[in-house]
């Protein structure tokens, strides 16, 4: 259940509405605290400064209607501008990387303070003039420079709609998110070999080998929603194991999709109950778009979507494949000094939780495979297929992922012999390949 607020509360906070609200509500408040902090105060000090508080009635409610009128205005523009944003963003780039200009914490902050200062004027202006010919001095100075903190947001605004835009950004906003999520979701790979022997005491062979002759003593844990896997409460799913005495495997990786009704989870080791079922499905977090706090997949496949759409025939943009290419480098970088675990133990030392996956393997994969299918022919792109899997090796000493890379490199190295290229860029692409085949 916490896992499940947990993601409530994150699709919230990434919300279009949620930030401009917190705001507009400060500048309520702020309003009402000005309008009585002056009904509170004595009328003498206003007087002794007139020329900052001193303000008629009309005069007053010139200068909030003009602020609150423009800055009404200005907030259809960022409204506007933000629709093209989005509009190009999904047309020249993906989809899939909207949620990354809703959850924009500069437009959101832009479109909350204007919201902000028009509510503010309206409030004030309402408390000016009555029987008594109340003129909220010091609330109306507030605005006055309100109105000013607006030039100042809409400046900002411009140029941060028009570098949120940029392919360099909108790449390296998506691996910065990406290297975060690896950075929370895997342990670091220790130094001493005793440590790492530790972290990961179940190899591949131990889990076939406690598994095998199993298969006919799974319980199904059925998903109560269909949607995709967002996270998994894993240390819960482990504690839980641990007190039954059991062993509990996920059958969907985090960012598939789970169909209600249709098995997520399976046990092993116990009989759950009806309420012990209903709590192990709330431990999977489902909702209806992929999110990349457990999903490296989805970092990388947006990553990916952006590299197709620029190597496609249509826009043939080679410069902004090369920029996923080095972004995709990075990520695998500082995944290296990670450790993916699909295999998790409790108190006992015991097998309690199996993932799925993915494994580094599948990562590779995903991020390579279809930019080096769709690069067939595209010299500079092969050539930095090249030299991104010989950075990628470079970072890592362990053999299986040495292994993977060189797999990885070979399937280039089959596009680069079948690519209809001049006899020139062959033998670049030839030599290169060798130079890099003979490091790695």
């Amino acid at each position: 259940m916490l896992n499940r607020m947990y993601h409530v509360w994150l699709d919230v906070r990434a919300s279009f509405w949620f930030l401009p609200s917190i705001i507009v509500l400060t500048s309520v408040v702020l309003a009402f605290s000005l309008i009585e902090l002056e009904e509170l105060t004595a009328a003498q000090f206003f007087e002794n400064w007139p020329r900052a508080f001193g303000s008629s009635i009309d005069g007053s409610r010139s200068l909030l209607s003009t602020i609150a009128t423009t800055t009404i205005t200005v907030t259809g523009v960022v409204f506007s501008s933000t629709l093209v944003a989005l509009s190009l963003a999904s047309s020249q780039y993906s989809s899939r990387i909207l949620r990354n200009f809703m959850s924009d914490k500069g437009t959101q902050i832009s479109l909350g303070a204007f919201l902000g200062i028009f509510s503010y004027c309206l409030i004030v202006l309402k408390t000016i003039g009555g029987e008594d010919a109340f003129v909220p001095s010091l609330a109306v100075l507030m605005g006055l420079l309100l109105g000013f903190v607006g030039i100042g947001v809409f400046i900002f605004f411009i140029h941060h709609i028009a570098r949120s835009i940029q392919a360099n950004h909108i790449l390296a906003e998506v691996a910065v998110e990406t290297i975060c999520a690896i950075e929370n979701l895997y342990p670091k790979i220790s130094q001493s070999s005793d440590e790492a022997k530790e972290e990961q005491p179940y190899s591949n062979a131990d889990i076939e080998a406690t598994l095998q002759g199993t298969e006919r003593f799974w319980h199904p844990i059925v998903a109560d929603k269909s949607g995709y896997i967002q996270s998994l409460d894993t240390s819960n799913l482990v504690a839980f194991a641990e007190k039954k005495g059991g062993i509990i495997r996920v059958q969907e990786r985090v960012g598939e999709f789970a169909v209600a009704d249709v098995e997520v989870l399976s046990v092993y080791g116990f009989l759950p109950t009806a309420e012990e079922q209903k709590t192990l499905a709330n431990m999977v977090a489902i909702g209806r778009q992929r999110t990349v706090e457990q999903d490296i997949t989805f970092g990388i496949r947006q990553l990916v979507d952006v590299a197709l759409r620029a190597l496609s025939p249509g826009i043939n943009d080679s410069t902004t494949g090369i920029m996923c290419i080095d972004q995709l480098v990075a990520i695998f970088a500082v995944l290296n000094k990670y450790q993916v675990k699909c295999a998790f133990t409790g108190e006992s030392n015991e097998l309690r939780l199996l993932l799925k996956g993915p494994s580094y393997e599948d990562l590779l994969y995903s991020a390579f495979d279809q930019i080096r299918q769709n690069a067939r022919g595209n010299v500079w792109v092969l050539k930095r297929l090249l030299t991104a899997l010989q950075v990628i090796a470079s970072t890592t000493h362990e053999h299986s992922r040495l292994e993977s890379i060189r797999l990885q490199l070979a399937a280039v190295v089959e596009v680069i012999n079948e690519s209809d290229v001049s006899k020139h860029d062959r033998l670049m692409l030839a030599e290169a390949a060798k130079d890099i085949t003979r490091v790695v």
